[in-house]
């Protein structure tokens, strides 16, 4: 068990709260966000602090930190907070919700994965990695650092998945496929062919690049 303090005061840190609360052993004691986005000192009747000056109150080998933000900029400004609160020295929690399907998985730091996914053996997950309800995540494959999977994705086996990617609903990645940085698959895309683009837009089925577009312009 680790008493928790989890980044944010809006929906993500609310479900994070239930979550840990009704499905771990872990014990959130505190919020936090950085000063100028205090608008509260109480948020679930739990204290707010700010980030900044974290440290002051909560001493890194004490207390662990959970961040799991949405997906915005291609996850780069949640990777920018997990980095910020590293080089502070804290170690983040995940949360695998008990009603997913995972064997015996490596999963990194500040994963937030939630009911119904179902992780097959032989592949990996790295740090920071958000898998919302319901995805099929396929054997023999690895999630590389700050990605975002939301609802009833689908990823094949033998795929690999490099940092900073997103894939939006009920989008399906074909088995082998090499998934580029920053890669954005747009809802209901079917990747079929093996490589993307770095900071590709990808749509339709088959999905196809949007030309002219960077995934961090339009996410």
């Amino acid at each position: 068990m680790a008493k928790v303090i989890i980044f944010g005061t809006r929906d993500l840190a609310e479900l994070a709260h239930y979550y840990l609360s009704t499905d771990s052993e872990h014990e959130v004691v505190a919020f936090t966000v950085h000063s100028k986005f205090m608008e509260s000192p109480i948020f679930k009747n739990l204290p707010v602090v700010p980030f900044d000056n974290i440290n002051d109150d909560y001493s890194p080998s004490e207390y662990n930190l959970f961040a799991p933000m949405i997906g915005t900029k291609m996850n780069q400004l949640r990777a920018d907070i997990y980095n910020e609160g590293k080089s502070k020295g804290y170690k983040f929690i995940s949360y695998v919700s008990s009603k997913a399907t995972v064997f015996d998985n490596e999963i990194g730091e500040n994963c937030f994965i939630l009911e119904d996914n179902t992780i097959q053996p032989f592949t990996r997950i790295g740090n920071n990695v958000i898998l919302w309800s319901g995805n099929h995540i396929g054997h023999h494959g690895e999630i590389k650092d700050h990605v975002f999977f939301t609802s009833h994705v689908v990823m094949s086996g033998h795929c690999i998945i490099e940092s900073y990617s997103f894939f939006g609903v009920n989008s399906t990645i074909r088995d082998g496929c090499h998934v580029s940085k920053g890669t954005l698959l747009a809802m209901g895309a079917s990747l079929t062919k093996q490589t993307t683009e770095e900071w590709g837009v990808y749509l339709g089925n088959p999905a196809k690049k949007l030309e002219g577009k960077n995934s961090l312009d339009v996410f």
